[in-house]
């Protein structure tokens, strides 16, 4: 009804001004129709005669939620609607002054996201539901592909698993082998760790209508870890996102604690609902190696194909790529056939770029084990690399970095602090016991790796704890580091570590030059560390003011001195305990008599005891040089098998046997004097010690050069 000022008294005015305030704005609103043309006689741009109109008489309401009622405010219980009711009802008008376009295609891109998210949800979930039924992985990786929208990846991962959760074990193994093969080559792994977390995130919903959600979805994740489709730092990153009280955590801590702490957990994990049609990955590498070694006798490519496929697992493709390069690398031989399959497999179709640059990544990630049994392995595989891009069959822009020199060994702080403490309980234990071969087993479990950051921290904890103690202490840890056989980098990088924290240290301990600058000559005298690795500190070392400089020069001083490797050995009192300690001659005089006493008929086991009761195994290497020089003198090999025997208990370490080796070599001179065929017998023993492994195959004794010896032979 229209209310113009010609037929409304003031009366029927204020009553409907006062109905129209007190109404809610949600119930009464003005009925908006389609637009209208302008030049319609009832335009209200043609009809309006206020432009501005007073606040009295406004009645629009002011909310900020929409005043519209359903259905337009026509139709309700038992009506049809309003006979206006159009698809078009809100449809932007351009030629309204008040149109804003950058609102509308705002509006449109939002809603078009929005469409676009709601139909990959469909026929995400059709999808899941035809991998259950058909158990074709295969073909839903195809259909993934036609479905497109990466960007919607992290909701399948979400839908398949949240699916197969309130499922048998059939379907759960089922996710599970899917998302691996999915994972790199159709999803990006961002999208996969995103739709893990959505997971956690909803726990909460989905215990409503699964009651095991916390175990199920918890093995889900240390299947995906397990799987290296998830980072084990995973598991803390999600925890601290959400709150101590809700499902996700509980899910993220029976995960880690409950699964990936167990001994044996991948075995478990991977056999929880039944493996791979019941076949576990240990079977799955053992057939790929066999059928790998009988293509290199026979060259049956078809046989190997047909072998690839009846596996049917094309998410673990990756490792025949792996185990042909091992293959091609230890049997040079093998590799230009193994090179044609894999170049063949790649243009068949039978493995994908992307598992193809997985199976290099993995050896790439495994090069300095490789080392160890494969000479120069970098080498080999950075050429295999290159022949395989220039013939056109890997990316090589893909791959992970491979540097021809391997790099040293890096640590986190958190796996630095962890190792300070537990080698402080390793050094306080070594001062009581004084058993040298338990504290090089400690060492093993907690730097596997003979990381070279680790062994400078070792090194740095060993002296600073021994400065704060007496000098049995002192003797002790001298001892060990001769007995350790640490690479001589690190050592230096522990002295330059210990001479930067010196100031420090002189807080508690004022005489730390004097200390340092001992165990620096020490460690010389002991051939732990060169005298040219003196100068290498002092390049590292601050100005000539510096605690540094003094302890450098100071060092030097003592090795200078005359009988200076005499005087350093005993210094703390020898032999690691607190009595005097043995002058030089007197050992040497000590070791001679032993082995003369062994020669003439004695007790192995016996001159093995008197050994260790001299306490100085960073001096052994004299035992080896008499061994040796005994032995070409006299012809008679019974020492040598006092050698092996000191060797293969451990009581003579490599280290000391190369020593030994080197002292003979160098005063072969000498010997030949009074033994013409002295060098022939020493040649002759060089390689019976590489045969026996005592020696490295890099010894040669020709090359060696005559060294500083200060006083310790």
């Amino acid at each position: 009804m229209d209310y113009s000022e010609d037929y409304v008294s003031n009366e029927h005015r204020e009553l409907h001004q006062t109905v129209a305030e007190s109404a809610d704005p949600l119930s009464v609103s003005p009925l908006h129709l389609s637009p209208r043309s302008p030049k319609s006689p009832k335009s209200p741009k043609v009809q309006g005669k206020c432009s501005s109109p007073s606040p009295k008489n406004n009645r629009q309401s002011h909310s900020p939620k929409d005043g519209r009622p359903k259905k337009g405010g026509s139709g309700g219980k038992g009506t049809w609607g309003g006979l206006l009711d159009t698809d078009d009802m809100n449809v932007v008008d351009p030629a309204d002054p008040n149109y804003d376009s950058s609102e509308e295609y705002g509006n449109s891109n939002e809603n078009k996201r929005t469409t676009e998210l709601l139909d990959y949800k469909k026929k995400a979930t059709i999808i899941v539901e035809e991998y259950f039924a058909t158990d074709d992985v295969v073909a839903t990786i195809n259909e993934l592909r036609e479905l497109g929208k990466p960007e919607y990846s992290y909701y399948f991962v979400k839908k398949l698993v949240s699916i197969s959760m309130d499922r048998d074990d059939k379907e759960k193994e089922m996710a599970a082998i899917l998302l691996s093969a999915l994972y790199g080559d159709l999803f990006h792994p961002t999208q996969v760790y995103k739709g893990f977390s959505k997971l956690v995130e909803s726990a909460d919903d989905l215990i409503v209508d699964i009651p095991d959600t916390v175990d199920v979805l918890a093995l889900f994740l240390a299947r995906a870890v397990v799987d290296d489709i998830l980072p084990p730092a995973f598991l803390k990153k999600q925890m601290a996102y959400l709150p101590k009280d809700s499902k996700g955590v509980e899910v993220l801590k029976k995960a880690e604690k409950s699964y990936l702490a167990a001994p044996l957990h991948a075995e478990i994990i991977e056999r929880r609902w039944g493996g791979s049609k019941n076949t576990t990955v240990d079977e799955v590498k053992a057939r790929i190696n066999n059928f790998l070694k009988e293509y290199v006798v026979s060259g049956d490519k078809k046989e190997v194909f047909r072998c690839i496929k009846d596996l049917k697992v094309p998410f673990f493709h990756h490792e025949i790529v792996k185990r042909a390069l091992i293959m091609a690398m230890e049997r040079r031989q093998a590799e230009p056939p193994l090179l044609d399959l894999l170049k063949e497999a790649a243009e068949e179709g039978f493995i994908n770029s992307s598992q193809m640059s997985k199976g290099f990544d993995r050896l790439i990630d495994t090069v300095d084990d490789l080392s160890l049994d494969i000479p120069n392995a970098r080498g080999i595989l950075q050429q295999l690399m290159s022949k395989a891009a220039s013939e056109g069959w890997l990316c090589v822009s893909s791959l992970k970095s491979l540097s021809v020199e391997p790099e040293k060994n890096t640590i986190k702080d958190n796996a630095a602090r962890s190792f300070k403490i537990k080698t402080q309980s390793i050094i306080k234990e070594y001062f009581l016991s004084g058993d040298v071969l338990e504290v090089s087993s400690c060492l093993e479990q907690e730097n596997s790796n003979n990381c070279g950051e680790l062994n400078a921290i070792f090194v740095k904890k060993l002296i600073t704890l021994a400065m704060d103690r007496k000098n049995r202490e002192k003797e002790m840890a001298s001892v060990l580091l001769s007995s350790l056989c640490f690479p001589a980098d690190d050592v230096v990088s522990g002295f330059v570590m210990l001479i930067e924290s010196a100031d420090d240290t002189a807080l508690d301990n004022p005489v730390v030059v004097e200390d340092l600058a001992m165990f620096l000559a020490r460690a010389v005298v002991d051939e732990v560390l060169a005298p040219q690795h003196l100068e290498e500190i002092g390049t590292q070392c601050l100005g000539p003011d510096s605690i540094g400089n003094k302890v450098l020069q100071m060092a030097k001083s003592l090795l200078k001195a005359r009988l200076a490797g005499e005087r350093i050995l005993r210094c703390w009192g020898g032999g690691g305990s607190s009595r005097p300690g043995w002058a030089v001659e007197d050992v040497k005089d000590m070791i001679g008599k032993l082995l003369e006493e062994y020669e003439s008929g004695g007790d192995i086991r016996e001159a093995c005891r008197c050994m260790k009761e001299l306490g100085m195994p960073f001096f052994h290497h004299e035992v080896v040089k008499k061994a040796l020089v005994t032995i070409i003198e006299k012809k008679n090999e019974r020492l040598w098998g006092l050698l092996k025997e000191c060797f293969d208990s451990g009581l003579i370490t490599m280290y000391q046997m190369v020593k030994g080796f080197g002292r003979v070599a160098e005063s072969l001179d000498d010997l030949a004097l009074d033994v013409p065929d002295a060098k022939n017998q020493f040649a002759h023993y060089v390689e019976r010690a590489k045969t026996e492994g005592w020696l490295d195959n890099s010894f040669c004794f020709s090359k060696l050069e005559h060294a500083t010896e200060n006083g310790t032979c």
